[in-house]
C-alpha cells in the first residue's frame, strides 16, 4: 500500500522536468528526461533526499527548501554528499544549493 501523501513530491519533480503523473496509487514515470535545475520544496523526509539527488544530475542549478524534513531523519545530509565530491552547499537552516555533478567527470 502507498499512502496519498507519499506521492506529494511530484510535483516538485515536475518542476524539474521530470515527466511524472498520479494514476491512483501509481505514479507513473516516462523517460528518460533530460532533468532542469528549479527551486524546489520538500514534502517530507523522502521527497527532500530526492530533490537533493535529482538536483545532482540535473542540468544547472537546484535549490531545495523546506529542509525540516531533511533534518528530521538524515543527520548532516549535505556534509556526506559534499564528501562524496557533491556540489550541494547548506545555505541556512531552510535551504541547500545543489549544482549538477557533470563538473566531477
Amino acid at each position: 500500500t502507498v499512502f496519498e501523501n507519499r506521492f506529494m513530491h511530484v510535483e516538485e519533480m515536475r518542476r524539474m522536468n521530470a515527466d511524472m503523473k498520479i494514476e491512483g496509487h501509481s505514479v507513473i514515470i516516462s523517460g528518460p528526461a533530460k532533468l532542469q535545475g528549479a527551486e524546489v520544496a520538500a514534502t517530507d523526509l523522502r521527497a527532500a533526499a530526492a530533490l537533493i539527488l535529482a538536483g545532482l544530475v540535473a542540468d544547472g542549478y537546484t535549490q531545495v527548501t523546506e529542509l525540516k524534513y531533511l533534518d528530521r531523519g538524515y543527520n548532516n545530509f549535505h556534509g556526506k554528499l559534499q564528501s562524496l565530491g557533491a556540489d550541494v552547499e547548506r545555505v541556512d537552516d531552510s535551504k541547500i544549493d545543489v549544482k549538477n555533478l557533470a563538473s566531477l567527470f
